[in-house]
């Protein structure tokens, strides 16, 4: 690359724009920019030459048309090692563009927004961007292509310590993030345009393409032999909805893996309620009338398990939380904010990661992965609201207000504790919980053998049919008054008629929530 003397900025996204730009001025690089970049140089006092001043011929078609010049293009691909390239530039009149500074309208962001237009979705397709920034990346051997902002200083840097030129390895790199930038770009058009074109985003597309950046390289994935690495989904808000780490060790694979389960979980309740999860499974959920209460409900249900988990909240953390948490060995606390005092009481627990992450709702569009040998299984998420009126009730008891509370709590919870899943709950807070059994039974005995709360009057949730009765006997004789269940199996008038025997209330939701 020979020394710097020309840029071609021209940017959607301006932070750290001027900055840049006037580094640059200071080395002699002259700048030349379009439209709304133009105007933001100029306005903040930086020199700048329009690029219809280079092409001698203006932006038209409302903008559409600014860059697309064989002035601008030339002056970017020509190779500077073939003689021939560069004759054929001072024969035409066009001077080497040497550094391109572009990042791309904002499609994705315009597409998400609520009510956004075919129209003016459509025009946020940019087409001399890309152009730009896959001609500068392929002569990236005479050319520096940047299209991360954050990469601004380092490339200001390197130019102000070789007198003008970017280094090879970083032209590499910085090309390889604009190949990757222009792929996601089209990639994101594609899925719109594909989403649209079907009528529907219930349908899961014909073909699915991911644009996944790393973001967090933790030191092992679940056990210590394993390399690991979290990215996060192009154009999206981010990790856990945009996490911000406040205090604490750096995040391990399985406390992300864990704070996403209960993020998700306490996202589901309206009160003031807390999630404790343990690998992957709540071992306590609890409400009340404010964080400190549904937390000591929560630990109630099985404080055991308790030791060494991630606790989520609904809420902003407030003194009250923080003080009943402080004999608790946590890894991760996971909340929407933090009051001063929660936070005064958290920083002496050094090692406690503080997470800021915004109450969980799912997205219209979010599709589920699992890898197996050849391919991925993709579903859409278990998200779907709960509609409890619709459920029927099909024995002759029917279920009292407080139960009927008791029930609504249990079924939430069921949906994400891993098959086969039994809950059993009064109306305030968890009282055991049964996961991951290979028999509904033995899930029964468990949740029954596991409770620290009072099990005698307590509402119970299984997240699929019971195929035998034998479960729910078991519950009936620890003292379970209501049962919630999808129904369904051939047997369910045997089991209705074990619940009159027992004189249970049992409701069949129609839906089942297997988890594995």
């Amino acid at each position: 690359m020979l020394r710097a003397r020309r840029a071609l900025v021209s940017v959607s996204h301006k932070e750290g724009l001027v900055e840049l730009a006037r580094g640059l001025v200071d080395l002699g690089v002259e700048i030349l920019s379009t439209g709304g970049t133009a105007r933001h140089l100029q306005d903040a006092g930086v020199p700048v030459t329009p690029v219809e001043a280079v092409t001698g011929f203006p932006e038209i078609l409302d903008g559409r048309v600014k860059t697309l010049h064989p002035a601008i293009h030339g002056g970017v691909l020509a190779d500077r090692e073939r003689s021939n390239h560069l004759a054929q530039l001072r024969e035409h009149g066009i001077a080497p563009i040497d550094l391109v500074v572009v990042n791309l309208y904002p499609f994705q962001e315009t597409a998400a927004r609520e009510g956004a237009r075919f129209t003016e979705i459509v025009e946020m397709i940019d087409i001399g961007g890309p152009c730009l920034l896959r001609a500068a990346a392929k002569n990236h051997g005479g050319v520096a292509v940047v299209v991360d902002p954050g990469d601004y200083p380092q490339v200001l840097g390197a130019l102000e310590e070789s007198g003008g030129t970017v280094p090879l390895e970083l032209r590499q790199r910085l090309a390889l993030k604009a190949f990757r930038h222009t792929q996601g770009y089209d990639s994101a058009i594609a899925d719109w345009l594909e989403r649209t074109l079907q009528g529907t985003k219930e349908e899961l597309p014909p073909r699915l393409r991911l644009d996944l950046s790393r973001e967090i390289t933790p030191r092992y994935g679940e056990n210590p032999h394993q390399p690991a690495a979290v990215y996060r989904t192009a154009g999206g808000p981010g990790l856990l909805g945009g996490l911000e780490q406040v205090q604490g060790k750096e995040l391990s694979w399985n406390n992300l893996l864990d704070a996403d389960a209960a993020r998700r979980l306490v996202g589901l309740f309206a009160e003031p309620a807390v999630v404790i999860v343990k690998h992957n499974n709540p071992c306590g959920v609890g409400r009340g009338e404010g964080l400190g209460e549904a937390y000591r409900r929560a630990l109630e249900c099985d404080p055991v398990s308790a030791f060494g988990s991630i606790v989520a909240l609904n809420r902003d953390a407030d003194g009250e939380l923080a003080e009943a948490m402080r004999e608790l060995f946590v890894e991760v606390v996971v909340a929407p904010g933090y009051e001063p005092d929660a936070l005064r009481l958290y920083a002496a627990k050094k090692n406690l990661r503080v997470l800021r992450c915004p109450t969980f709702t799912p997205g219209p569009a979010e599709i589920e992965l699992r890898a197996v040998d050849g391919g991925y299984l993709a579903q859409r998420p278990d998200s779907e609201p709960e509609d409890p009126a619709a459920w029927r009730c099909v024995t002759r008891r029917t279920p009292t207000a407080s139960e009927r509370r008791a029930l609504e709590l249990a079924w939430s919870v069921s949906r994400h504790v891993k098959s086969n899943a039994i809950v059993l709950a009064n109306e305030h807070q968890t009282v055991g919980i049964g996961a991951g059994q290979m028999s509904r039974v033995d899930s029964c005995r468990l949740a029954i053998e596991k409770a620290r709360v009072a099990v005698a009057g307590a509402a119970a949730a299984s997240d699929a049919f019971f195929p035998f009765r034998d479960g729910l006997d078991l519950l009936g004789q620890a003292g379970v008054r209501a049962v919630v269940q999808p129904g369904g199996s051939v047997r369910d008038e045997e089991l209705i008629a074990a619940a009159d025997e027992q004189d249970l209330a049992m409701l069949f939701t129609g839906r089942r929530h297997f988890k594995h």
